[in-house]
C-alpha cells in the first residue's frame, strides 16, 4: 500500500518547472534563449560599466517572470502564443529598444510596440472580466459586446497612463521618451498678433534658430505631441483588433480556435492525494 501511494505521489508531485517545460516546450525554448541573451548583455554591461544598461537588463529578467508569477499565484493559464508574444514584447522594448537603440535606428519600431501593447492590454482586460463572467460566485453576466468594450477601454486607459508616465519623465527627469518629430508646417493661434481665435499658418519651414543657434534640422522640431498621438492611435488599433477577436470568441462560446491562442483561462487543478495517516480501509 505504501509503495502504491509513493508512486502516486511521485506522479502527482513532480517538479512544477519540469511539468511546465513538458507542457509548453515552445514557451520554455523562447524563454531560455531570450534570458540567455539578456544575461550576456548584462555581463557585458557590467564589464563596460554601463550601469543604466545593467538596470534595464535586471528589470527585463524580472519582467520575464511576471507571466509565470500570475499563473502560479492566481491559477491563470496563459496560452503559449500569448506568453511568447509577451516575452518577445518585453525583449523588444527593453533590450532592443532601449539598449540597442532600435527606437532610433529602426523606423516604426515604437509604432509596432505600441500597437502590440494595445493588443496585449486588451487581452488582459478582456480576460479579467471574462474569468469573472464565467465564475458562478459572481452575480453578473456581461454580453460579448460589453466584454469587448471593457477590453477596449482597459487597453486605452493603460495606453493613456503610459503616455502620462512618458510626459512626466521628460518634464522632471529630462528624458526624451516622447520622441520629437521634424515637421515643415505649423499652425498656431499663439503666433497671431491680434487677440482673435485664428491660427497663423507657417508652411515650408526649412530651418529653425534657438537662442541664436541654427539647429541641424530641416524643419520645425515638434516636442512629443505627434509621437503621443501616434502612440495612442496605434494603441487604439491594437485594442480594436483584439476586442473584435474577443467578441467572436465569446459569441462562439470559446470555439473560435484562433482566439484561444490569446485568451488566458483558469488553470486546471490537480487531483488531491490523501496522506497515508488519513486513509482508512473499509472492509
Amino acid at each position: 500500500m505504501k509503495k502504491e501511494n509513493a508512486k502516486r505521489r511521485k506522479f502527482f508531485f513532480k517538479d512544477p518547472l519540469i511539468e511546465q517545460i513538458k507542457k509548453h516546450k515552445a514557451t520554455f525554448a523562447v524563454y531560455l534563449i531570450l534570458r540567455l541573451i539578456v544575461v550576456v548583455v548584462l555581463i557585458l554591461s557590467v564589464i563596460g560599466k554601463r550601469y543604466e544598461n545593467v538596470f534595464v537588463c535586471s528589470l527585463t529578467l524580472v519582467l520575464f517572470l511576471v507571466p509565470a508569477f500570475f499563473q502560479k499565484n492566481f491559477g491563470i493559464q496563459l496560452p503559449t502564443t500569448l506568453e511568447i508574444i509577451i516575452m518577445l514584447f518585453i525583449f523588444a522594448a527593453e533590450i532592443l529598444g532601449e539598449i540597442g537603440a532600435y527606437y532610433v535606428k529602426v523606423p516604426l519600431w515604437d509604432t509596432m510596440l505600441h500597437t502590440t501593447n494595445g493588443f496585449l492590454c486588451a487581452a488582459v482586460g478582456f480576460s479579467l472580466v471574462d474569468l469573472l463572467n464565467r465564475n458562478n460566485r459572481f452575480k453578473f453576466h456581461l454580453s460579448p459586446l460589453y466584454l469587448s468594450i471593457v477590453a477596449f477601454c482597459f487597453s486605452m486607459t493603460i495606453g493613456v497612463l503610459w503616455e502620462m508616465f512618458e510626459f512626466g519623465a521628460d518634464v522632471f527627469l529630462g528624458t526624451d521618451m516622447q520622441k520629437d518629430y521634424i515637421i515643415t508646417k505649423i499652425s498656431s493661434v499663439a503666433l497671431n498678433a491680434e487677440p482673435v481665435n485664428k491660427a497663423v499658418v507657417i508652411d515650408g519651414i526649412s530651418e529653425v534658430t534657438v537662442n541664436g543657434q541654427l539647429l541641424n534640422v530641416e524643419g520645425y522640431l515638434d516636442i512629443g505631441l505627434i509621437d503621443t498621438m501616434k502612440d495612442l492611435i496605434v494603441n487604439f488599433v491594437g485594442a480594436v483588433v483584439f476586442s473584435i477577436i474577443g467578441f467572436f470568441y465569446v459569441k462562439s462560446r470559446g470555439k473560435l480556435g484562433f482566439a484561444r491562442r490569446f485568451i488566458p483561462t483558469l488553470a486546471e487543478k490537480e487531483p488531491d492525494i490523501e496522506d497515508d495517516d488519513t486513509q482508512t480501509n473499509v472492509k
